[in-house]
């Protein structure tokens, strides 16, 4: 008995060991790449460095060459026996006459601001064609499918009444982000942290897989964040288009006011976690999801099936990812072609999901549903709605 014991307690002293040796390989590794990104940091500030010592340079440069010729112009005018007043005031006034104008045209240059996209507010309409969703081949529970390319609504089933838009939340996420964003900036990368990490774990949200200290590219952030619903890539794309992940969600509520939907949409976070004060309406959702559409980059991740994110040192062959969506509706018959999708799902709305579609007669629509009992029942739902009224 004293043996077992006794080869017990040393089985646990080497699992023991194996884990200090484990923590502390990683952080040997962590400190390796900390120092590694440090270095890279000051070369990049000593060349910047350098280059601003030469500009400086060279306008000292030129501005010495400048006097020069000002010097020589000066004696030129004296020895063709001008007064020393008239030259003098000859000098002043062709030198105000500059600055003057210099002046004036950078007061105009500050008066125009640069130009900024307007945000259209998107309404769908209800008409008299518009038709009750109640149909018992569909489970949702909230239901609204609209005529995108008209701009009105087709059919409704408790499309004003507040839910929790779960994942779904992550269409406005892309949005914002890619207005704050320009197209150079999505080959940078940013640098996983621990707190991005673990806001995955600390609320059960699904994640891409990013590792702490991974730099991903702002491309991947995208894709990881529709395809995988990766909160990873959620809160590290927020972070990166914002400074924090509650800086972000400042500019999403904002997002949602220039959208008119202030008076029945409120976000607390950029991934779709429950909160009470998280909430909007199945049409809200239609209207963020039309905004989406109109811009290129969330119109372009909003669509694709797969995509494989960019190698890293942690992961050398990248991350494929897919949207389950639009690999599940593909073999189904909607009587059209479904482009664009993001689903979600949290307990208090169940499965839902946005969708839009193209028809052979070159009609559009979104749907939006909510209250599905399962992943596949919120996929047949779409299925179904199309079927039923788009033909309708």
């Amino acid at each position: 008995m004293e043996s077992i014991i006794e080869h017990t307690d040393k089985e646990e002293e080497r699992s023991s060991r194996t884990r200090d040796r484990i923590e502390r390989m990683r952080r040997e590794k962590q400190r390796q790449m900390r120092r590694r990104r440090m270095i890279r940091k000051y070369l990049r500030l000593g060349v910047c460095f350098l280059g601003l010592v030469i500009i400086m340079l060279t306008s000292v440069a030129a501005l010495g060459k400048k006097v020069q010729v000002s010097q020589t112009e000066a004696q030129q005018n004296m020895a063709d026996r001008k007064p020393e007043g008239q030259a003098l005031n000859s000098i002043q006034e062709e030198s105000g006459e500059e600055q003057s104008t210099g002046s004036e045209e950078e007061g105009i240059q500050q008066a125009v601001p640069e130009p900024q996209e307007e945000t259209v507010a998107y309404t769908f309409e209800t008409t008299s064609a518009t038709m009750s969703a109640d149909n018992e081949k569909i489970i949702s529970s909230h239901v609204i499918l609209v005529d995108e390319s008209q701009g009105t609504i087709t059919a409704v089933r408790g499309e004003r009444q507040r839910i929790s838009p779960a994942s779904m939340t992550k269409v406005l996420t892309v949005l914002v982000a890619a207005e704050q964003l320009t197209e150079e900036e999505l080959d940078n990368t940013f640098t996983m942290t621990r707190e991005i990490t673990d806001y995955g774990y600390i609320n059960d949200c699904s994640s891409v897989g990013f590792l702490e200290g991974e730099r991903v590219t702002v491309r991947d952030l995208f894709y990881g964040t529709i395809l995988h619903s990766g909160s990873d890539a959620a809160v590290g794309l927020a972070t990166y288009a914002a400074g924090s992940h509650e800086a972000f969600v400042e500019l999403m509520n904002k997002k949602l006011k220039d959208l008119g939907l202030s008076e029945s949409a409120h976000f607390t976070n950029c991934v779709g976690v429950y909160d009470e004060n998280h909430y909007c309406t199945v049409y809200d959702m239609a209207v963020i999801m039309k905004a989406a559409l109109q811009n290129e980059l969330c119109r372009t991740v909003l669509s694709t099936n797969n995509y494989t994110t960019k190698p890293t040192e942690e992961h050398p062959e990248g991350i494929n990812i897919s949207n389950w969506f639009l690999r599940r509706i593909e073999d189904k018959d909607t009587g059209g072609e479904v482009l664009c999708a993001k689903t979600g799902y949290v307990a208090q709305s169940q499965n839902c999901a946005v969708s839009y579609a193209v028809f052979p007669n070159g009609q559009s629509y979104i749907c939006v549903s909510a209250g599905a009992t399962s992943a596949w029942g919120c996929i047949y739902d779409h299925v179904a709605i199309y079927n039923q009224y788009v033909q309708s």
